[in-house]
Protein backbone atom coordinates (compact mmCIF):
# COMPACT_ATOMS: atom_id res chain seq x y z
CA UNK A 1 0.00 0.00 0.00
CA UNK A 2 0.86 3.59 -0.56
CA UNK A 3 -0.51 6.77 -0.13
CA UNK A 4 2.57 9.04 -1.30
CA UNK A 5 5.45 7.70 -3.56
CA UNK A 6 8.31 7.19 -1.32
CA UNK A 7 11.33 5.15 -0.83
CA UNK A 8 12.08 5.14 3.28
CA UNK A 9 10.19 3.10 5.66
CA UNK A 10 6.28 3.49 6.75
CA UNK A 11 3.19 4.40 5.95
CA UNK A 12 5.21 5.56 2.81
CA UNK A 13 5.76 2.22 1.16
CA UNK A 14 2.76 0.32 2.11
CA UNK A 15 1.90 -0.45 -1.46
CA UNK A 16 4.31 -2.75 -2.45
CA UNK A 17 2.01 -5.86 -0.97
CA UNK A 18 -0.73 -4.97 -2.23
CA UNK A 19 -3.20 -7.05 -5.45
CA UNK A 20 -2.76 -5.33 -9.02
CA UNK A 21 -6.45 -4.88 -8.29
CA UNK A 22 -5.59 -2.13 -6.02
CA UNK A 23 -6.33 0.95 -7.47
CA UNK A 24 -4.35 4.46 -7.25
CA UNK A 25 -5.11 6.56 -4.68
CA UNK A 26 -5.01 9.31 -7.50
CA UNK A 27 -7.51 6.97 -9.43
CA UNK A 28 -9.84 6.46 -6.42
CA UNK A 29 -13.66 7.69 -7.55
CA UNK A 30 -16.17 8.47 -4.96
CA UNK A 31 -17.74 5.86 -2.83
CA UNK A 32 -21.45 5.14 -3.28
CA UNK A 33 -23.71 4.96 -0.47
CA UNK A 34 -24.99 2.01 0.72
CA UNK A 35 -28.67 2.36 1.77
CA UNK A 36 -28.63 -0.81 3.80
CA UNK A 37 -27.39 0.39 6.57
CA UNK A 38 -30.26 -0.09 9.75
CA UNK A 39 -31.80 2.95 10.80
CA UNK A 40 -30.41 2.97 14.40
CA UNK A 41 -26.59 2.43 12.84
CA UNK A 42 -27.14 4.92 10.34
CA UNK A 43 -27.83 7.32 13.25
CA UNK A 44 -24.94 7.07 15.52
CA UNK A 45 -22.57 6.76 11.95
CA UNK A 46 -23.70 10.32 11.03
CA UNK A 47 -21.91 12.07 13.31
CA UNK A 48 -18.52 13.59 12.24
CA UNK A 49 -16.60 16.67 11.28
CA UNK A 50 -17.23 17.89 8.08
CA UNK A 51 -16.09 21.77 8.24
CA UNK A 52 -18.22 23.47 11.00
CA UNK A 53 -21.19 21.19 9.90
CA UNK A 54 -21.74 17.44 10.79
CA UNK A 55 -21.55 14.93 7.93
CA UNK A 56 -23.38 12.41 7.08
CA UNK A 57 -22.15 8.76 7.45
CA UNK A 58 -21.37 7.08 4.08
CA UNK A 59 -20.75 3.34 4.28
CA UNK A 60 -20.45 1.63 0.73
CA UNK A 61 -20.86 -1.77 -0.26
CA UNK A 62 -18.30 -4.78 1.34
CA UNK A 63 -16.42 -6.56 -1.34
CA UNK A 64 -16.53 -9.82 -1.67
CA UNK A 65 -13.63 -10.62 -4.14
CA UNK A 66 -10.61 -8.98 -1.87
CA UNK A 67 -9.69 -8.19 2.18
CA UNK A 68 -6.81 -5.95 0.60
CA UNK A 69 -6.88 -2.13 2.17
CA UNK A 70 -7.82 0.06 -0.87
CA UNK A 71 -4.79 2.18 -1.97
CA UNK A 72 -6.89 5.30 -0.77
CA UNK A 73 -6.75 3.62 2.86
CA UNK A 74 -2.98 3.29 2.11
CA UNK A 75 -1.47 6.31 3.62
CA UNK A 76 -0.61 9.45 4.66
CA UNK A 77 3.37 9.51 3.69
CA UNK A 78 6.42 11.42 5.36
CA UNK A 79 7.50 11.77 1.82
CA UNK A 80 6.06 13.88 -1.62
CA UNK A 81 7.81 15.04 -4.23
CA UNK A 82 9.23 18.37 -3.45
CA UNK A 83 8.54 18.95 0.17
CA UNK A 84 10.89 19.64 2.28
CA UNK A 85 11.05 16.95 4.86
CA UNK A 86 11.22 14.28 2.06
CA UNK A 87 14.45 13.25 3.19
CA UNK A 88 14.52 14.20 6.82
CA UNK A 89 15.02 11.16 9.12
CA UNK A 90 12.83 12.70 11.82
CA UNK A 91 10.07 12.92 9.65
CA UNK A 92 10.57 9.20 7.85
CA UNK A 93 10.50 7.91 11.80
CA UNK A 94 7.44 9.65 13.00
CA UNK A 95 5.81 8.21 9.35
CA UNK A 96 6.14 4.41 10.85
CA UNK A 97 5.44 5.32 14.38
CA UNK A 98 1.90 6.20 13.81
CA UNK A 99 1.36 2.33 12.72
CA UNK A 100 0.08 -0.28 15.38
CA UNK A 101 0.09 -3.82 15.50
CA UNK A 102 1.61 -7.06 13.46
CA UNK A 103 3.52 -6.26 10.42
CA UNK A 104 2.28 -9.73 8.93
CA UNK A 105 -0.80 -8.94 9.03
CA UNK A 106 -2.85 -8.56 5.60
CA UNK A 107 -5.57 -6.50 6.65
CA UNK A 108 -5.17 -2.74 7.48
CA UNK A 109 -7.34 -0.35 9.03
CA UNK A 110 -6.71 3.41 8.24
CA UNK A 111 -8.41 5.52 10.20
CA UNK A 112 -8.48 9.22 9.01
CA UNK A 113 -9.27 11.75 12.25
CA UNK A 114 -8.82 15.42 13.97
CA UNK A 115 -7.69 15.57 17.72
CA UNK A 116 -9.75 18.74 17.66
CA UNK A 117 -12.89 17.33 16.52
CA UNK A 118 -15.60 15.76 18.85
CA UNK A 119 -17.21 13.21 17.28
CA UNK A 120 -13.93 12.15 17.13
CA UNK A 121 -13.10 12.24 20.49
CA UNK A 122 -16.72 10.36 20.71
CA UNK A 123 -15.56 7.42 18.91
CA UNK A 124 -11.96 7.24 20.38
CA UNK A 125 -13.74 6.85 23.55
CA UNK A 126 -16.60 4.82 22.85
CA UNK A 127 -14.87 2.25 20.56
CA UNK A 128 -11.21 2.81 20.06
CA UNK A 129 -9.86 0.53 23.05
CA UNK A 130 -12.14 -2.20 21.78
CA UNK A 131 -10.88 -2.49 18.53
CA UNK A 132 -7.44 -2.33 19.52
CA UNK A 133 -8.29 -5.38 21.81
CA UNK A 134 -10.04 -7.08 19.41
CA UNK A 135 -8.13 -6.56 16.00
CA UNK A 136 -4.94 -4.80 16.37
CA UNK A 137 -3.21 -5.60 19.54
CA UNK A 138 -3.95 -9.16 18.56
CA UNK A 139 -2.23 -9.08 15.37
CA UNK A 140 -5.03 -9.46 13.23
CA UNK A 141 -5.12 -6.06 11.59
CA UNK A 142 -3.04 -3.43 10.81
CA UNK A 143 -3.86 0.33 12.06
CA UNK A 144 -2.33 3.69 10.66
CA UNK A 145 -3.26 7.05 11.58
CA UNK A 146 -4.13 10.00 8.54
CA UNK A 147 -4.17 13.86 10.18
CA UNK A 148 -6.89 15.26 8.78
CA UNK A 149 -7.35 18.55 10.39
CA UNK A 150 -10.81 20.20 9.50
CA UNK A 151 -10.08 23.86 8.63
CA UNK A 152 -12.78 25.12 10.87
CA UNK A 153 -10.90 23.98 13.96
CA UNK A 154 -8.31 26.09 14.36
CA UNK A 155 -6.03 23.82 17.05
CA UNK A 156 -6.25 20.85 14.67
CA UNK A 157 -3.02 21.58 13.36
CA UNK A 158 -1.17 22.26 16.18
CA UNK A 159 -2.59 19.47 18.01
CA UNK A 160 -1.33 17.07 15.02
CA UNK A 161 1.77 18.75 15.04
CA UNK A 162 2.54 17.85 18.68
CA UNK A 163 1.27 14.17 18.28
CA UNK A 164 3.55 13.94 15.01
CA UNK A 165 6.76 14.88 17.15
CA UNK A 166 5.84 12.64 19.49
CA UNK A 167 5.66 10.17 17.05
CA UNK A 168 9.45 10.77 16.28
CA UNK A 169 10.14 10.06 19.52
CA UNK A 170 7.97 6.15 19.24
CA UNK A 171 4.97 8.32 21.75
CA UNK A 172 2.28 8.56 19.07
CA UNK A 173 -0.27 6.59 20.34
CA UNK A 174 0.33 7.77 24.08
CA UNK A 175 0.30 11.61 22.50
CA UNK A 176 -2.76 10.42 20.42
CA UNK A 177 -4.86 9.23 24.00
CA UNK A 178 -4.31 12.06 25.89
CA UNK A 179 -4.62 14.42 23.64
CA UNK A 180 -8.39 13.07 23.05
CA UNK A 181 -8.52 12.88 26.79
CA UNK A 182 -7.61 16.47 27.20
CA UNK A 183 -9.43 17.84 24.58
CA UNK A 184 -11.34 19.97 26.63
CA UNK A 185 -8.41 21.22 27.72
CA UNK A 186 -6.93 23.01 24.47
CA UNK A 187 -9.33 22.71 22.09
CA UNK A 188 -10.94 26.27 22.08
CA UNK A 189 -8.22 28.37 24.05
CA UNK A 190 -6.44 31.07 21.32
CA UNK A 191 -2.81 29.98 22.74
CA UNK A 192 -2.87 25.89 22.65
CA UNK A 193 0.85 25.43 23.18
CA UNK A 194 1.44 25.22 27.10
CA UNK A 195 -1.44 22.61 26.95
CA UNK A 196 -0.10 20.88 24.17
CA UNK A 197 2.79 20.79 25.64
CA UNK A 198 1.96 19.71 28.92
CA UNK A 199 -0.31 16.69 27.23
CA UNK A 200 2.57 15.43 25.50
CA UNK A 201 5.31 16.03 27.69
CA UNK A 202 2.96 14.01 30.58
CA UNK A 203 2.33 11.10 27.84
CA UNK A 204 6.73 11.00 27.92
CA UNK A 205 8.00 12.99 25.30
CA UNK A 206 11.00 14.85 26.12
CA UNK A 207 10.64 18.28 26.27
CA UNK A 208 13.76 19.85 24.13
CA UNK A 209 13.50 17.49 21.43
CA UNK A 210 9.89 17.96 21.56
CA UNK A 211 10.11 22.23 21.43
CA UNK A 212 12.87 22.00 18.36
CA UNK A 213 10.24 19.85 16.27
CA UNK A 214 7.32 22.35 17.00
CA UNK A 215 9.10 25.26 16.54
CA UNK A 216 10.33 24.13 13.38
CA UNK A 217 7.53 22.80 12.29
CA UNK A 218 9.18 19.43 11.11
CA UNK A 219 6.03 17.44 10.89
CA UNK A 220 3.93 20.13 8.75
CA UNK A 221 4.22 19.02 5.85
CA UNK A 222 3.47 15.55 6.70
CA UNK A 223 -0.09 17.13 7.93
CA UNK A 224 -0.59 18.76 4.97
CA UNK A 225 -0.19 16.04 2.51
CA UNK A 226 -2.09 13.57 4.89
CA UNK A 227 -5.22 15.90 4.22
CA UNK A 228 -4.42 16.43 0.75
CA UNK A 229 -4.09 12.71 0.09
CA UNK A 230 -6.85 11.61 2.00
CA UNK A 231 -9.35 14.26 0.36
CA UNK A 232 -8.27 13.06 -3.00
CA UNK A 233 -9.13 9.65 -1.98
CA UNK A 234 -12.93 10.48 -0.47
CA UNK A 235 -12.42 11.30 3.35
CA UNK A 236 -14.93 13.89 3.50
CA UNK A 237 -15.38 14.13 7.33
CA UNK A 238 -13.80 12.99 10.62
CA UNK A 239 -13.64 10.16 11.63
CA UNK A 240 -13.49 8.03 8.43
CA UNK A 241 -12.24 4.24 8.34
CA UNK A 242 -10.65 2.98 5.17
CA UNK A 243 -11.01 -0.89 5.64
CA UNK A 244 -10.51 -3.50 3.16
CA UNK A 245 -12.77 -2.32 0.09
CA UNK A 246 -14.76 0.21 2.52
CA UNK A 247 -14.53 3.90 2.84
CA UNK A 248 -16.75 4.38 6.32
CA UNK A 249 -17.11 7.72 7.63
CA UNK A 250 -18.72 9.09 10.63
CA UNK A 251 -18.61 7.50 14.44
CA UNK A 252 -19.01 4.44 13.38
CA UNK A 253 -20.77 1.60 16.27
CA UNK A 254 -17.96 -1.09 17.02
CA UNK A 255 -20.73 -3.86 15.66
CA UNK A 256 -20.53 -1.97 12.37
CA UNK A 257 -16.47 -1.94 12.35
CA UNK A 258 -16.21 -5.43 13.46
CA UNK A 259 -18.54 -6.58 10.44
CA UNK A 260 -16.20 -4.45 7.67
CA UNK A 261 -12.57 -6.15 9.32
CA UNK A 262 -14.11 -9.51 9.47
CA UNK A 263 -15.46 -9.65 6.16
CA UNK A 264 -11.53 -8.13 4.50
CA UNK A 265 -10.33 -10.67 7.10
CA UNK A 266 -11.93 -13.21 5.09
CA UNK A 267 -11.24 -11.82 1.93
CA UNK A 268 -7.86 -11.94 2.63
CA UNK A 269 -7.83 -15.33 3.94
CA UNK A 270 -6.52 -14.54 7.27
CA UNK A 271 -8.24 -16.21 10.07
CA UNK A 272 -10.65 -14.20 12.27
Amino acid sequence: MRYLSATQPGLTQLSRNTSRATPSPHALLPMTIDLRIAAIAFLVASAGCKGAENARANTPPASTASGTTPAAATAPAAKTTGAPSATDPLVAHADSARIRGNPSAKVWMILASDFQCPYCKMWHDSSDLTIRREYIDNGKVRLAFVNFPINSHQNAIPAAEYAMCGAAQDKFWQVHDSLFAHQDTWAAVPDPGPALERITTSAGVEVNALRSCVSKHKMLPLIEADREKASRAGVRATPSFFIGSQLLEGVQPVANLRQALDAALAGSGAQK
